[in-house]
């Protein structure tokens, strides 16, 4: 089952995507009533509209339910480490991302002021759709699967020689995700994904790996998660990245270019980047190059 969520003639709503025709049919039910509840009982739940509305005349939005959250984690790919000459953490690094980072499958990457180093991460995405709580196996409380582009400015923080995670990975429409959530039981997991991720520049292939070469499986980093801030339904965890990326190579994004993520069985996002946006002088605080005064 693949669950979009979309905008139609100025109206945002979630809706199922039939995959035969590729035709949405909108869910009237509310987020909280079907997220949590296995595949034939969700489709039951939906209150589905009986018109059915061509993919082509929607716009795709981020895959995010009003006010749920979005958390990253990285450091968790031990080929991108090893490239970098670091060893595996003892536990995973977790961020959290604004909902006005978030892009569309096909909406444009905004290039921010504050970088020269823009830089690409394919990730698979999990939905959570039920409270962890007791649960013993943290994967069966998740809705579904998504793609995620976890586009990072590389050179934030080097002015003052520390991590900037809020410069790094929070700024304004920089993160595409999507195109659709799609359900464990279409990808057919039980646990552990393994799926197959790719990440092109131009048509140029740099990434490739499987979800299976996590250093911390999903259940760890869920669990890890939780631990500190309680998952709740509709919350988007981005699950790390592999080798390949701009940081190991100094090949960095570039106003123009087309940037194509996908993972086997999900989707796949197609976003270019935008031309530099101006600053305003009154916001030049922390700007790359400008004094921090």
């Amino acid at each position: 089952m693949r669950i979009a969520r979309v905008a139609v003639g100025g109206d945002a709503y979630w809706a199922l995507l039939e995959a035969e025709t590729y035709r949405l049919r909108r869910i009237h039910a509310p987020f909280a009533a079907w997220a949590g509840l296995s595949p034939v009982e969700a489709i039951q739940a939906f209150e589905l509209s009986n018109e059915r509305v061509p993919l082509a005349n929607a716009r795709l939005l981020p895959p995010l339910e009003p006010g749920a959250r979005v958390f990253g984690v990285g450091l968790n790919y031990l080929s991108h480490l090893q490239r970098l000459g670091s060893d595996a953490p003892a536990h995973p690094l977790a961020y959290m991302k604004p909902e006005s980072a978030l892009i569309g499958a096909n909406d444009e990457i905004s290039y921010p002021p504050l970088t020269g180093q823009l830089d690409y991460e394919v990730e698979l995405v999990a939905v959570v759709g039920r409270p962890l709580l007791d649960e013993p196996k943290a994967t069966a409380c998740l809705l579904g699967y998504t793609v995620g582009n976890d586009i990072s400015a590389r050179d934030a923080g080097k002015q003052i020689g520390r991590l900037d995670l809020l410069t790094q990975k929070a700024m304004d429409r920089t993160t595409p995700v999507g195109p659709w959530i799609v359900t464990p039981d279409e990808l057919r997991i039980n646990g552990q994904p393994a799926l197959n991720m790719r990440l092109s520049v131009n048509e140029d292939v740099r990434q490739q790996d499987n979800t299976r070469q996590m250093i911390f499986a999903l259940d760890e980093l869920l669990n890890y998660l939780d631990a500190r801030i309680s998952l709740r339904p509709g919350d988007l965890v981005f699950t790390g990245s592999s080798h390949g990326v701009g940081l190991e190579t100094g090949r960095f994004l570039q106003p123009g270019d087309l940037v194509e993520a996908e993972i086997t069985g999900v989707g796949r996002l197609r976003n270019t980047v935008a031309l530099p946006r101006p600053l305003s002088p009154a916001r030049q605080v922390g700007r790359l190059g400008q004094p921090l005064v």
